[in-house]
């Protein structure tokens, strides 16, 4: 995933070539650091705009017919008649005020965090580019590397913001050699994605299991 930056024409993304053991992807002096992308979360906010317009507009329509002479609408009417007899601890009353106050930290936290969680953000290469990996594209190159080591049947990777997991069947070799080798390959394999924050990896080796 990329995002162009400026008003410059389109530009070629870079590619991330194969780096040598040890050393770090290249990086842009004075780039800054790349973080977690924004989701435009386009459906809670259409959701929260039409129930917003549904009952706004419900209200407006019923005071302008009040002004204009004719009776107040029957649920505006009772709604306003609960409101002023209930008391404040009534269980409806408290469960109608939960529920606000839950809505409410919901749409403020929506609004705080960056969403988005399936990208992972890149280390710039180019200023005006912002790249990102999908979780599902970093367990995908995981297992392509895990399956080249030799004694491993299968691998299934399971890619989080934080860690990687990678379990493994061996069919033959010694299992510690096993592991020590997709611990290595896969190390590496992380280093060269260039993501800002590297998942931690986690790797687990065993044998198949008996047929039957």
């Amino acid at each position: 995933m990329s995002e162009p930056r400026g008003t410059e024409g389109t530009s070629t993304l870079p590619v991330l070539e194969k780096q040598q053991p040890g050393e770090d992807p290249p990086r842009v002096p004075n780039a800054g650091e790349a973080h977690r992308f924004w989701s435009p979360r386009r459906v809670p906010a259409a959701v929260v705009a039409a129930l917003m317009f549904v009952v706004a507009g419900a209200f407006l329509y019923d005071v302008c017919a009040v002004r204009a002479g004719r009776s107040a609408l029957a649920w505006r009417h009772d709604l306003a008649t609960q409101l002023a007899e209930r008391p404040l601890d009534d269980t409806w009353v408290l469960v109608g005020a939960g529920v606000a106050a839950a809505l409410g930290l919901w749409l403020i936290l929506l609004a705080v965090t960056p969403g988005l969680r399936d990208v992972l953000p890149m280390r710039r290469v180019h200023p005006d580019v912002r790249a990102g990996l999908h979780r599902d594209a970093v367990a995908l190159v995981l297992r392509d590397r895990a399956m080249e080591v030799a004694g491993v049947q299968s691998v299934r990777v399971r890619a989080h913001r934080r860690r990687a997991d990678v379990r493994a069947l061996s069919h033959f070799r010694d299992l510690d050699a096993v592991h020590t080798d997709l611990d290595a390959v896969l190390t590496e394999a992380i280093r060269g994605l260039g993501l800002v924050r590297p998942p931690r990896l986690s790797v687990h080796v065993r044998r198949p299991g008996k047929k039957g």
